[in-house]
């Protein structure tokens, strides 16, 4: 039982257009597994440290990526955005553990972060409410079409989504649980 009572929401890529999908990899997440405690958020105990993220088999075309961890979970409506960075180039193929620390060490050049749901440009970590059920955290590797989306650092999370929908190539996807 759930200290909130609610019905489980869809996974985004449920409703979402097809994509086809690509392979990406963690020395930090296991796919299907727990999120580790220095990935969670500071305010649940952990060190927010963006998890190491390795990718191969993305499509032939892309010209570049974007890196994306989202709770559908969260008790908002409009789930809850922990990492959005735009603009990686498509020779990347890695993003080190710390990554997301939004001071730009171990981002390649040309990459940024779009303001997460914490209000920071930056990775901030898993977080539920107390008592609450699990929580899943997507985190996905977008394979994009263009070399730069064409915002800026100021938009929200829903106006990567909303370009991302019409930019996307393919997906590679990890999905963890984390609860409290």
């Amino acid at each position: 039982m759930s200290l909130l009572d609610r019905g489980t929401p869809p996974d985004p890529f449920d409703v979402l257009p097809a994509k086809p999908l690509f392979t990406v990899t963690s020395t930090d997440l296991v796919d299907g597994g727990v999120v580790p405690s220095d990935q969670v958020h500071t305010s649940a105990g952990g060190a927010d440290i963006s998890p190491q993220l390795a990718w191969s088999g993305q499509p032939a075309e892309t010209r570049s990526f974007v890196v994306t961890c989202y709770d559908p979970d969260a008790p908002t409506g409009s789930g809850f955005w922990h990492w959005v960075l735009v603009d990686i180039p498509a020779a990347a193929t890695e993003l080190p553990r710390g990554a997301g620390s939004g001071d730009f060490t171990g981002l390649p050049a040309g990459a940024y972060h779009v303001r997460s749901d914490w209000g920071s440009k930056a990775y901030g970590g898993a977080a539920p409410p107390q008592g609450d059920v699990p929580h899943r955290y997507i985190f996905t590797v977008h394979a994009v079409d263009v070399p730069k989306l064409e915002i800026n650092d100021e938009v929200s999370p829903a106006v990567v989504g909303f370009n991302l929908t019409f930019h996307t190539l393919a997906r590679a996807v990890l999905r963890v649980t984390f609860q409290r």
